[in-house]
C-alpha cells in the first residue's frame, strides 16, 4: 500500500519524527484552514482545518511505510496526539468507521494513490476543543503573548508557505506586520 502523509503547517519544515521517503510536493488537496488552534505545549495558534474556511492548498509526501497503523502512529507520535483521541488523526481508509474526507478521496482517486494521514485536530480556544476564536480573539492572544512566545508563534505564522493565504493571516499581518517571509522553506529531499 502506498501511504502519504498531507500537511500545511509547521510539519513542512519540521517533520520529524515522521519518516518521510520523498520531499513536500505542493500539490495537495485543497481543503479549508484557518489558524484558529491553541496550541497544546507552545504559544502557537496552529493552523487546522476550519469547515468554513476558504480552500487552501496543502503539501503531500510519501511516507516510508505501507501500513496505514504505523502510519497514524508515525503522525500521532509527531502531532502528540492522545491514544484517546483517534479522531484527529484522519486516515483514507477510515479508522473505526470513521467519516471519509471526501475532498482527500477524491484527490488520493485522481493521483492513484492507496492512502493517506492528516491531523485532524479540531479548532480550539481557550481550553475549549471545537471553539472557532473570532479573528478579534485570535489577534488579541497572540498580541498579548510575552516576547519570547509571540517570537515563536510569529516564526509559526510567517515560516507556513505564503500561499495558504487565510483570512487571519491576512488579518494578522496587518494588524501585527507578521508577513510570510520571503525565503520560508519546506523541506525537501536531496
Amino acid at each position: 500500500m502506498n501511504i502519504v502523509c498531507i500537511a500545511w503547517g509547521s510539519m513542512l519544515w519540521k517533520p520529524e519524527p515522521l519518516r518521510l521517503a520523498s520531499g513536500w510536493h505542493p500539490s495537495g488537496p485543497r481543503l479549508p484552514l484557518e489558524f484558529v488552534r491553541d496550541s497544546d505545549d507552545s504559544a502557537e495558534v496552529a493552523l487546522v482545518l476550519c469547515e468554513g474556511a476558504a480552500p487552501m492548498p496543502t503539501y503531500w509526501a510519501w511516507l516510508d511505510t505501507d501500513d496505514i497503523d504505523a502510519a497514524r502512529a508515525m503522525l500521532g507520535g509527531r502531532e502528540k496526539i492522545v491514544a484517546g483521541r483517534p479522531e484527529w488523526i484522519g486516515s483514507i481508509p477510515p479508522v473505526d468507521g470513521a467519516a471519509v474526507d471526501a475532498r482527500i478521496a477524491a484527490w488520493l482517486r485522481e493521483r492513484g494513490i492507496d492512502a493517506a494521514v492528516w491531523t485532524a485536530l479540531p479548532a480550539k480556544f481557550a481550553g475549549k476543543n471545537g471553539h472557532v476564536a473570532a479573528p478579534e480573539e485570535v489577534l488579541a492572544r497572540l498580541d498579548g503573548l510575552e516576547p519570547e512566545q509571540r517570537a515563536q508563534a510569529e516564526e509559526y505564522v510567517r515560516r507556513t508557505p505564503a500561499h495558504i493565504d487565510t483570512r487571519y493571516r491576512r488579518l494578522i499581518a496587518t494588524r501585527l506586520g507578521w508577513t510570510p517571509y520571503r525565503d520560508a522553506h519546506v523541506t525537501r529531499m536531496p
